[in-house]
């Protein structure tokens, strides 16, 4: 083999390593982007998952799922509704929205809704229907009218039937359940995005709908409900919206089962599965 062949060799592997290095880079980010700040113990003992960096991946030890452990379930849940979100001030009564075709394709097809306005007013239901029970949710206008839109569009095209809800955390200061990748893997999306619609006040406690993001304005499909302790967030993340306690209820029982440690022991896939059939608007 020539010296110039077995360079070229070299660098394609290089380039393959990097490749996947990359994508599970965005894998992590997606995984809400989240820094727990609220509880120094908790910090030490997430860090590393949820800052906006993921691990090179040169330690093959950290690409395979922490064992199982006492951590994996929550050890409380807070029981009490947390008052819903709600601006300081008021949006104007049009917002201009706009769907930015990303770089990664879309993981399902679906077309980005129509850019210009939104009324920043009004609140539309929306159920979905999982294999656990019906999670009713209420989406908020007058918090992110572009958001709304979006949800509305992507529930309208049926992009939400037939996934699964792949993210579950446990630990104290994060407690969520995430869905929206129809590929499962937390990485996917509609292969648009658009831009966050938060407010400094914003706080995230049992009952939020929020969007999921993997850094400033790449909001796509991806969302998580947080069922319990959520003072670890910080107001990064767009709420459009909130469910009601009885579906707060059917995801209690699902977080008490706990999960498969993957980003974490205390963040992972649930042991109960989450899976959406249909998303439905109410007319």
């Amino acid at each position: 083999m020539s010296k110039k062949t077995h360079q070229q060799q070299l660098a394609v592997r290089k380039a393959k390593r990097q490749a996947e290095r990359e994508a599970e880079r965005r894998r992590q980010r997606r995984n809400l982007g989240i820094t727990i700040t609220a509880i120094a113990a908790v910090v030490v003992v997430v860090v590393g998952v949820f800052v906006v960096v993921g691990n090179n991946g040169d330690d093959p030890s950290t690409e395979l799922p922490a064992a199982a452990g006492p951590d994996n379930k929550p050890k409380s849940i807070p029981t009490a509704l947390a008052a819903a979100p709600k601006r300081a001030t008021a949006l104007p009564a049009e917002v201009s929205c706009a769907y930015k075709k990303g770089t990664e394709a879309a993981s399902k097809k679906v077309n980005p809704p129509a850019d210009g306005k939104a009324k920043a007013s009004g609140t539309s239901k929306v159920s979905l229907n999982t294999s656990i029970g019906d999670l009713q949710l209420t989406l908020d206008s007058a918090l992110a009218p572009c958001t709304v839109k979006n949800f509305l569009s992507l529930v309208g095209q049926k992009y939400y039937d037939n996934t699964k809800c792949h993210r579950l955390t446990v630990g104290e200061g994060l407690q969520v359940l995430q869905c929206g990748d129809p590929t499962g893997s937390g990485s996917g999306g509609p292969g648009y995005s658009f831009a966050d619609e938060v407010f400094p006040t914003l706080k995230y406690g049992r009952g939020t709908l929020a969007m999921a993001n993997s850094g400033p304005n790449t909001n796509g499909s991806q969302f998580f409900i947080v069922y319990g302790d959520g003072s670890g967030l910080s107001p990064d993340y767009t709420a459009f919206g909130t469910i009601d306690e009885p579906s707060l209820t059917l995801i209690d029982k699902v977080a008490e089962a706990g999960v498969t440690p993957q980003n974490g022991p205390t963040d992972g896939a649930p042991i109960t599965p989450v899976n959406i059939q249909t998303a439905t608007a109410a007319a």
